[in-house]
């Protein structure tokens, strides 16, 4: 898995040189949510309250969360001729 999908945001997952996982929303042009972990389920439950403290915060403002990139994976083949 290179990516946590949570509520239609997807996060990165990156790891850091002290072993640890940090990752990011993507897709958000003005807003920022980060989050972090000692393992991957640490990260996830991070990712997930920081969503959530998003949805939560534009709820404070009267203001509408924004989306960040909608991302679909599809595989394409090719046939290559010599």
């Amino acid at each position: 898995m290179n990516y946590l999908k949570y509520k239609g945001y997807i996060g990165s997952i990156e790891h850091e040189v002290d072993g640890s996982l940090v990752g990011e929303v993507l897709g958000l042009k003005q807003d920022l949510i980060l989050y972090e972990g000692n393992n991957i389920d640490e990260l996830r439950a991070d990712f997930e309250a920081g969503v959530e403290s998003y949805f939560d915060s534009c709820k404070e403002m009267g203001i509408a969360p924004r989306k960040g990139y909608k991302v679909e994976f599809q595989r394409y083949s090719k046939n290559i001729q010599i």
